[in-house]
C-alpha cells in the first residue's frame, strides 16, 4: 500500500490563516516528504466553495494547481506529484498535455495525471462556459482523455485527433515526458458509465472523500466486470482512494483530537457530527484500528490511499495528526533518514 496526503492549498484549509500563505503549503509539503509520504495530492478549481460540506456558500481561494506542482517538483526530491484531478472543461487536452510533460521532466519523473468530467458548476460560468448534462461532460472527459494519453507517449505525437469536443492537427508534445510509457493517467468518479471508460481506456480510477468498504465493494465490482467484459485484467487498474483520516494512540486520544478538529474546522462542517458519526466511511480510529482498516482496504484492491488529514477536501486540521498518521499507516518507517 501507498499513502498520499491532500494538500492544503485553499484559503479554507487551514483555520485562522487566510490568505493561505505559500510558505504554509511548502512546510506542509516538505513535512509529508519527510515523514515518507509517497505523494502529493492538489485539485483542480478556480475557486471552490464548501457549502456541499455543511460550510459556506462563499467562493474561497486557491492556489492554481500546475504552477503549484511545479514549484514543488524543485523543493522536493522524492516524493509524486498528482492532481485530484483536472478537470476537463477548464485545460484544453493538447495544451494540459504539454504542461505535464514539462512538469514531468521539471520533476524527474513524479508526476501522476487524473483527469475528471467536472462538477462544480460556478466556475463553468465563470469562463463562460454552460454547464454540461452528465452525458455531454462524459464524452467530453473520453476525448480528453485519449489526446492526453497521445501526447504524453514516449513519442509526443504527431497526433491528427477530429473530435466533437477536442481537435488536433498533427499536434507535438516536445520534449516529451520522461516517464515510459508516459505517465499514467487516471479518471476521477464513480457512475457506471465512468467506470466502464476507465475499464476501456484509462491506467486507473480514484475516487474521494467518504466510502465504506460496501460501499467502495459495490463499485469495484462494477469495474471489475467491465474489464472482464473487454478482456482487461482488473488487476492492471491502478485504484486509488481518498478518504478523510484521524488517528489516536488510544480512544481517549482520539476523542481528545476529533474535539479538537471541531476548532479548526470551518464553521458549520462538524456541527453536530459525533465522532461514532465520523468513523463512517472514513479512515478513523487507533493506530491499531487504523493498521486494521487499512489491511481492509487492500484486501478490496486500494493500491494507493489518499489520505484527507482534515474535515473537508484538502483542509489540514493539525500538524501533529498529519505525524501520528504517518506512522500509524507505516509511511514515518519509510521516511529516508538524513546522510
Amino acid at each position: 500500500m501507498r499513502f498520499g496526503l491532500a494538500l492544503p492549498h485553499y484559503d479554507f484549509s487551514i483555520v485562522g490563516e487566510r490568505p493561505l500563505s505559500w510558505a504554509t503549503v511548502r512546510e506542509v509539503a516538505h513535512l509529508a516528504e519527510d515523514r515518507g509520504f509517497d505523494s502529493l495530492w492538489v485539485s483542480d478549481h478556480l475557486f471552490l466553495d464548501i457549502a456541499k460540506y455543511g460550510g459556506s456558500p462563499e467562493p474561497e481561494a486557491a492556489f492554481e494547481p500546475i504552477v503549484t506542482l511545479a514549484a514543488l517538483a524543485r523543493e522536493l526530491d522524492r516524493i509524486r506529484l498528482g492532481a485530484l484531478v483536472f478537470c476537463e472543461a477548464l485545460r484544453p487536452a493538447s495544451v494540459l498535455a504539454k504542461a505535464l510533460a514539462t512538469l514531468d521532466r521539471i520533476s524527474g519523473g513524479r508526476i501522476d495525471v487524473g483527469l475528471g468530467a467536472g462538477w462544480y458548476e460556478p466556475e463553468y460560468a465563470a469562463i463562460g462556459m454552460d454547464f454540461p448534462a452528465p452525458g455531454e461532460r462524459l464524452a467530453r472527459l473520453r476525448e480528453a482523455l485519449e489526446v492526453l494519453k497521445a501526447l504524453l507517449g514516449e513519442d509526443g505525437g504527431p497526433l491528427v485527433f477530429d473530435g466533437r469536443y477536442h481537435r488536433t492537427d498533427g499536434a507535438r508534445n516536445l520534449p516529451t515526458a520522461v516517464q515510459r510509457p508516459r505517465p499514467p493517467v487516471f479518471i476521477g468518479g464513480k457512475g457506471d458509465r465512468l467506470l466502464r471508460l476507465v475499464a476501456e481506456r484509462a491506467d486507473g480510477w480514484n475516487t474521494c472523500w467518504v466510502w465504506t468498504p460496501e460501499e467502495y465493494s459495490e463499485r469495484r465490482g462494477v469495474l471489475d466486470r467491465e474489464c472482464e467484459r473487454i478482456g482487461r485484467d482488473p488487476e492492471s487498474v491502478w485504484c486509488s482512494l481518498g478518504l478523510y483520516a484521524l488517528c489516536g494512540e488510544d480512544e481517549a486520544d482520539l476523542a481528545r483530537r476529533f474535539e479538537r478538529l471541531r476548532t479548526c474546522t470551518p464553521r458549520g462542517v462538524l456541527d453536530r457530527v459525533s465522532l461514532d458519526q465520523w468513523r463512517r466511511g472514513r479512515l478513523v480510529g487507533t493506530v491499531d484500528q487504523v493498521r486494521e482498516q487499512i489491511a481492509g482496504w487492500s484486501d478490496l484492491g486500494v493500491e494507493t490511499l489518499m489520505l484527507g488529514v482534515g474535515a473537508v477536501p484538502f483542509h489540514l486540521g493539525h500538524r501533529d495528526d498529519l505525524e501520528l498518521l504517518a506512522h500509524a499507516v507505516g509511511a514515518a518507517e519509510r521516511a529516508p533518514t538524513a546522510g
